[in-house]
């Protein structure tokens, strides 16, 4: 059974210094009153691994005006000029990577693997500094698994088990990411008793869930 807490206790759990994965696609998605809380604690030097950094008055975008990450793992930036500003100035260390390859590196962690090959990237710079494997006479890159020590996450709808369901976009980072977390927390829309949710319709086992944030505004 996932444990119900505010979001106070939640970002209790998150210290300076730590690695967190944040799910959602741009301003969709994301686990906004868990990273609102983030901001306002000025919680410092952590990494980050999520696809983008949003727009500057809204969710990871936040952190970012507020000088809190020191190394951004994504696939792109999206509309926040701060992310550049800040990466520019050395003042941020950016990892970018494909979108699917952010993804896959994400699964590899969760799924226990060291990592994965792809031709995704070669001939670019994305291949700087990584390993080459030919196998049949094709090469591909060697992309290493990522892993976080905390998860945040965003569905629409939990039991008391911490079965997920999640809604639209939401579903591009958020489920793979609680499988990559040694502590997930999941900010939901609405909770439900124990089996209330079809087993048909969960998208998250609720094995992955430790915590559960009922998200307050609407």
């Amino acid at each position: 059974m996932a444990i119900v807490i505010d979001v106070k206790q939640a970002v209790d759990m998150i210290s300076d210094n730590d690695a967190v994965m944040i799910g959602g696609f741009a301003n969709c998605g994301i686990p906004e009153e868990i990273v609102a809380e983030i901001a306002d604690r000025k919680l410092k030097n952590l990494t980050v691994i999520t696809n983008d950094t949003a727009s500057p008055e809204m969710g990871i975008g936040r952190m970012i005006v507020g000088c809190q990450i020191k190394k951004l793992i994504c696939s792109h930036i999206g509309a926040n000029p701060l992310t550049v500003k800040q990466y520019l100035a050395k003042e941020l260390e950016v990892e970018l990577n494909p979108q699917g390859t952010l993804v896959e590196r994400i699964r590899a962690g969760g799924a226990g693997l060291g990592g994965f090959l792809t031709p995704t990237g070669l001939g670019t710079i994305i291949e700087e500094g990584k390993p080459k494997i030919t196998i049949d006479e094709k090469e591909y890159l060697l992309e290493k698994a990522l892993k976080a020590r905390v998860a945040l996450v965003y569905a629409d709808r939990a039991d008391t088990n911490g079965n997920l369901v999640f809604h639209g976009t939401a579903r591009c980072f958020n489920p793979i990411m609680a499988t990559a977390a040694d502590l997930v927390i999941a900010e939901v829309s609405e909770i439900y008793e124990a089996g209330l949710i079809a087993p048909d319709e969960v998208m998250l086992p609720g094995v992955f869930v430790d915590y559960l944030v009922k998200r307050q505004r609407g």
